[in-house]
């Protein structure tokens, strides 16, 4: 049986790694963002956005309809203010399912007072919405997400900082996520990582990228 590395913070990922959604409230704010934003009406079917940022998936999906990186800067702002409005209005009916053993992991953690937080690549409200959707929220201190930083290794630093402003330089940090875009990000920080198969990648894919350990879910911290 697997034991969780010790560390001061856990920091989690959200899709894949604390719930999974099969709801579309994210997917159809996508498609709302780029009808607005660009006027083109597309959406992120065929787009690899496991372990992308909304930002860069956004990118993505607008790229292979002709539109050039500095079109695409300049309707971002709006992009992003009319999924956080989508979103918003739909929140309602995000239905997650929250991933094996993360409740009672957080709830065990929660208990020895460790710090908790998530790293996501999701916009805020979006993050926010899916983990309160969830009934998680009440475990986590803060989270970091994709309003300001494109690149998932900034979203991390992020949380290393804010664990460091919260618990000292000398803080002991553990990220959690199910994507090979989460150990290298990681890794560029030189943060401990913990791989999860609870999303779309298996065991055998994610050990590949050499995280520092690799579970299929949360749940084996609590076998036994």
């Amino acid at each position: 049986m697997p034991s969780l590395p010790e560390a001061d913070a856990y920091i989690f990922d959200i899709d894949g790694t604390l719930l999974v959604t099969k709801d579309l409230v994210h997917w159809n704010a996508l498609h709302q963002a780029m009808l607005e934003a660009y006027c083109i009406d597309t959406n992120i079917e065929g787009i690899q956005y496991h372990g992308k940022t909304d930002l860069s998936i956004l990118r993505a999906a607008i790229a292979r309809c002709g539109v050039d990186d500095c079109e695409f800067e300049a309707g971002l702002p709006k992009a992003l203010d009319v999924v956080r409005r989508e979103v918003e209005r739909n929140h309602c009916d995000i239905a997650p399912q929250v991933c094996p053993g993360i409740t009672q992991l957080l709830e065990s953690l929660h208990a020895k007072g460790k710090l908790l937080g998530v790293a996501s690549g999701n916009l805020q409200t979006v993050g926010w919405h899916k983990i309160e959707a969830a009934g998680l929220r009440r475990f986590f201190t803060f989270g970091c997400f994709s309003d300001h930083d494109e690149k998932r290794a900034g979203i991390f630093r992020n949380a290393l900082e804010n664990i460091h402003t919260k618990l000292g330089p000398a803080a002991r940090a553990c990220f959690i996520g199910d994507t090979p875009a989460d150990v290298e990000a990681a890794r560029e920080i030189g943060a401990h990582i913990i791989a999860v198969a609870s999303g779309t990648f298996s065991v055998a894919e994610l050990s590949a990228c050499s995280p520092d350990l690799c579970v299929a879910d949360c749940g084996e911290f609590l076998a036994g």
